[in-house]
């Protein structure tokens, strides 16, 4: 069985991002930059099927600029076997990364397809679903629990009522939440082996003709800063600050 496995290149989810002057967008200049912390999950959930013998093949596919092999390489340094970049300069929506990846499932035929629920900068939580309808094949979001038996992913999902769990006839895509697994760091000696694994480089407009975002963005603000706060001395101040002062008690 292959496992397809989709990262995203997107800032480093420990760097204090700045907005550009003009407030078109995030400032990335001289910016660390990382795989999607959901998508690393991914990553690592399919290794451990691969290592359980579950799996033969991990191939990674992103969508972005040559940037993004730079991202690509780390999953093949933590054990992925192949790459695929889908390469573009635009900023692609969730929908034209479903058809993308859907290109990709036809493609590779992969029993099982792995997905971050969600992206640290869009925060969209949409491709995956997209990609299954896309795609007609079943799917199990924020998934926190993954089992394969006998052709069929037993996932556990957490929902508002406690958990869920789903029985998926493969091929089927996956999405990942943070309680599924912990991710493995990668080794020197992986990171030089994984210049030499294979990465193919595709042009994602020939795939899918690209189309105009039914989202735009039209203007990006830092959080208002916070005020300083202050102590008091006793209760009885307490209650007068939050009467005569900030007005939340009569």
């Amino acid at each position: 069985m292959k496992i397809l496995v989709a990262v995203k290149r997107v800032v480093d989810y420990n760097v204090k991002v700045r907005v550009n002057a003009d407030n078109s967008g995030i400032d990335l200049a001289n910016t660390k930059m990382s795989i999607n912390p959901f998508c690393e999950i991914a990553v690592e959930e399919a290794l451990r099927l691969k290592e359980k013998g579950l799996a033969d093949e991990v191939i990674v596919v992103s969508i972005g600029s040559r940037k993004c092999e730079e991202q690509l390489r780390y999953a093949m340094a933590l054990g992925a076997d192949r790459g695929i970049l889908l390469e573009t300069d635009s900023t692609p929506s969730s929908l034209y990364c479903a058809k993308l990846l859907s290109k990709m499932v036809e493609k590779e035929n992969p029993g099982l397809i792995i997905l971050g629920k969600q992206s640290i900068d869009s925060d969209n939580n949409q491709t995956g679903q997209i990609l299954a309808g896309l795609c007609g094949i079943a799917q199990g979001t924020f998934a926190s629990e993954l089992t394969i038996e006998g052709g069929q992913a037993i996932v556990t999902r957490e929902v508002d009522s406690g958990l869920q769990t789903l029985s998926l006839t493969l091929p089927a895509v996956i999405t990942t939440d943070l309680r599924l697994n912990e991710p493995r760091y990668a080794k020197l000696p992986q990171i030089m082996k994984a210049k030499k694994k294979p990465l193919e480089t595709l042009s994602a407009e020939t795939l899918v003709a690209p189309f105009a975002p039914q989202v735009t963005t039209q203007r990006v603000d830092a959080p208002t800063q916070r005020k300083a706060g202050s102590k008091v001395a006793n209760v009885e101040e307490l209650i007068n600050k939050l009467k005569n002062e900030a007005k939340v008690i009569s």
